[in-house]
């Protein structure tokens, strides 16, 4: 009788990361000092979005969640390395929000339209978000040549996971492993951004057909897992070939609240509409 295949670890090795891993295995793990080397260890900006994060509104759609967010999109030109932001639409209680899409895959909110408050201008032309933006496209295009070849559809999120003690628990969407929409040419990209006193927020990985399952079901098959713990540090997906999560969030050990915040990058090629 065949010996039963034993599911990998959630705490597995890490992968060393780069366009290999995101070409071969469909996700890779980026550590904290090579994005710090590509984007010129720029401290201040660093420092900004920071501060950007720590004030984020709560999400006007989920409340009492403990998760608060900003969203805005762009569109990205290859050839010309051009970046271009969507305007927003005024709004009289959060001054301008964006439209976003939540993916089919969504099991909460299939193909739903809501209105997020929209990340703030001095922040969209700040030096640091476009670099890292652009590093993302940049291991996109090298899965995906054809893609420096079209316009390229940039979602960017801001989301922080916040408890003021340990009672509470904050929860991302959805809280299951997920896809952000299956598409062939969508990758995902997540930078953290801060983690102060916090425990849980670990990242899996998993095989596509886990979609809707959680890490711990028993037929889901899980590649690995990981938990970022530096500024910068990050990860990649390339949506159709995995499935991912994130777990919920709770204080840590330490006095005072606790909150993790994120920068994710969605890329997909702009689908013409004639």
């Amino acid at each position: 009788m065949a010996e039963p295949q034993r599911r990998p670890p959630l705490e597995a090795p890490r992968p060393a990361g780069g366009a290999d891993d995101l070409r071969e295995r469909g996700f890779a793990h980026y550590e904290a000092e090579r994005l710090a080397a590509v984007l010129a260890s720029d401290a201040a900006g660093l420092a900004r979005l920071q501060e950007v994060c720590a004030s984020l509104p709560p999400d006007p759609h989920a409340p009492g969640t403990h998760r608060f967010r900003r969203y805005s999109h762009a569109v990205y030109l290859p050839w010309r390395d051009e970046l271009s932001w969507i305007p927003g639409t005024p709004d009289p209680v959060h001054g301008t929000v964006t439209e976003f899409s939540h993916g089919a895959d969504d099991p909460r909110h299939r193909r739903g339209r809501r209105a997020l408050p929209e990340v703030p201008a001095a922040l969209r032309d700040d030096a640091l978000l476009p670099r890292l933006l652009r590093w993302d496209v940049e291991q996109a295009v090298r899965v995906r040549p054809d893609l420096g070849r079209r316009p390229l559809w940039v979602g960017v999120h801001l989301i922080k996971l916040a408890v003021e003690d340990r009672d509470q628990v904050a929860v991302s969407t959805p809280d299951c492993l997920h896809q952000d929409g299956g598409s062939t040419g969508t990758f995902t990209f997540a930078h953290l951004i801060s983690r102060t006193n916090v425990s849980g927020g670990h990242n899996v990985i998993a095989t596509p057909d886990s979609a809707g399952l959680r890490p711990d079901d028993p037929a889901a098959h899980v590649h690995t897992g990981f938990t970022l713990t530096e500024p910068l540090e990050g990860y990649a997906v390339h949506d159709h070939r995995v499935s991912h999560y994130v777990a919920p969030v709770r204080a840590g050990t330490g006095p005072g609240p606790g909150e993790r915040s994120v920068l994710i990058v969605g890329l997909a090629p702009y689908v013409p509409q004639l």
